[in-house]
């Protein structure tokens, strides 16, 4: 019997049906460039319909799940299999760009253990007041269940902030990004609320009916952290809104949002920062990459970004206000020590800036790298498939 793999593509914040190029581009040319690469298993696309990015991020990886389950439940019953839990004919590689990516890890890590990363953590610990000295550390997640269903063959990511959004996308360019930012801040006193600091008026607690579920409180910023904002000059002003830890996502998150959705009141705002609110959470975010890396060394389970870089197209300034951020401009933070996974970077010479290329990776005109980044997303697919189950799958296509 030819098994199957099942790609499943899933867009990111504020991302849609068109986020992997025009009528889904992207995604038929990596299953070509898969097809020929893995010829003794079939390579099925399928890309999860268009979905609001806002809310409790939890509650969307609950609907994604149960979305993918049926998808393979259908694929395995076409495909008459004996025993699809102890023997699937099926695996899936989740592909996620940006926040898909998460949306794809938190999934992949709920089914290998039952037990979600989001939320494993109290913010608060994160304040330097108070510190993880004397907060209880969180459960450890239980061993991986390699029997899990449907099974993911890997986690393939696009740009995703698995360890946060660099600073460089708030402070190049934030002259820029000022006006839609500002314009948050004014229209939506109640932002602050979600991040920390002030609380929200009366007014806006009414207008938003109700509290978000996910809403975060963030620590106090340091000292230092408030030099290095005032050093951003008007952006200064908002991270200090933002808070500290806050400003990072929140400035990121900005770079989405249109001024004329801003406007329709603080509860589509918060709602929609709330799903990126897991991008302030850097203690949850270390957790969910390090347990992505035990699912790769303890059942196979791969794990791989592919991160935008900057190039010539964005000039050689790499300073701002005296700090220097480095000379690789990046829109995820990218990890220099702790072990992450396979994590290549998709160098792009024509974007001005790091939201541009972050947003226009499946763009051939406007992304020089393109055939280079799909190559070597097939390259990343198919290191994960040298395993048994590849192997003895029948009905063998020769090249």
């Amino acid at each position: 019997m030819k098994k199957t793999l099942l790609l499943c593509f899933i867009h990111g914040f504020k991302g849609n049906d068109s986020t992997f190029g025009e009528h889904y581009a992207f995604t038929r040319h990596l299953q070509r460039l898969l097809a020929a690469a893995l010829p003794k298993i079939s390579i099925e696309v399928v890309v999860y319909p268009t979905y609001e990015t806002r809310g409790d991020l939890g509650e969307c990886v609950a609907r994604f799940r149960d979305w993918l389950m049926n998808k393979v439940i259908d694929l395995e019953v076409a495909a008459n299999t004996p025993s699809p839990t102890i023997d699937p004919s099926v695996r899936v590689v989740l592909v996620g760009h940006s926040m898909g990516g998460i949306v794809a890890a938190e999934t992949a890590i709920e089914l290998a253990s039952e037990q979600p990363i989001h939320n494993s953590t109290n913010p608060a610990t994160e304040d330097p007041k108070i510190g993880r000295a004397n907060a209880s550390p969180p459960p450890r997640p239980p061993t991986p269940n390699s029997l899990m269903f449907p099974y993911i063959q890997g986690v393939l990511a696009f740009d995703t902030p698995f360890l946060g959004i660099s600073p460089g996308v708030v402070a190049h360019g934030a002259e820029g990004h000022y006006a839609t930012a500002s314009a948050t801040v004014a229209q939506l006193s109640g932002l602050t609320g979600l991040w920390g600091g002030t609380k929200a008026t009366a007014a806006d607690a009414a207008s938003s009916r109700k509290t978000p579920v996910g809403a975060l409180p963030a620590p106090e910023a340091s000292k230092k952290e408030q030099e290095v904002a005032a050093g951003w000059g008007k952006w200064g002003k908002i991270a200090m809104v933002a808070g500290a830890v806050g400003a990072v996502a929140a400035g990121g998150a900005a770079a989405y949002l249109n001024r004329d959705q801003i406007t329709q009141g603080l509860t589509w705002a918060t709602s929609h920062l709330e799903f990126v609110g897991c991008l302030a959470r850097k203690e949850e975010l270390r957790r969910r990459v390090a347990y992505m890396v035990r699912l790769n060394k303890e059942i196979g389970v791969g794990f791989g970004n592919l991160y935008t870089r900057l190039g010539q197209g964005a000039g050689a300034k790499n300073v701002v206000s005296g700090s220097v951020l480095g000379t690789e401009r990046t829109f995820c933070v990218v990890p220099r020590k702790d072990e992450a996974g396979d994590w290549r970077e998709a160098a792009n010479t024509k974007a001005t800036d790091e939201t541009v290329a972050h947003m226009s990776m499946f763009e051939p005109k406007e992304n020089p790298g393109y055939e280079k980044l799909a190559k070597d997303a097939r390259d990343m697919v198919a290191s994960w498939l040298r395993n048994d189950w590849y192997e003895s799958s029948g009905n063998i296509i020769e090249a």
